[in-house]
């Protein structure tokens, strides 16, 4: 005996798959550029606080969770998707999101880089000071 959906629980349906598709890809994402950024900022971290590693990693550790904080909060905001009616409107909500994601995630990186240029700048000038 075959089972037809009605429109309603079709769209609802596939607005679920597009969440379980979207929400692994989001997290993965963010753990990547994550892992990538907080393992290269260790140096600027050290070099802004004048090689006291204690002080320096933990900030370092401190920026790297409001970074997760930030981004799977903001992945988690542009969730709701409206009328996904069949495949190809899911593959393209899902390409609207993930592109978006992907956007937003580049620009808080590079935010985070010029806070730590910016922090190895005036680390620099307070020790040509002294």
């Amino acid at each position: 005996m075959e089972t037809t959906l009605s429109t309603s629980e079709l769209t609802n349906k596939l607005i679920v798959q597009t969440y379980l598709i979207y929400l692994p890809i989001a997290v993965i994402m963010t753990i990547l550029v994550a892992r990538t950024l907080f393992k290269n900022s260790k140096i600027f971290m050290l070099d802004i606080f004048h090689g006291r590693a204690e002080i320096a990693f933990a900030t370092n550790r401190l920026f790297e969770i409001g970074f997760y904080l930030l981004n799977v909060g903001a992945a988690l905001l542009i969730l709701k998707t409206y009328h996904i009616h069949n495949y190809q409107e899911m593959i393209e909500a899902l390409s609207e999101k993930i592109g978006g994601f992907s956007i937003y995630l580049g620009v808080i990186l590079f935010l985070n880089l010029l806070l730590f240029f910016r922090g190895k700048r005036k680390a620099s000038q307070s020790l040509q000071r002294n």
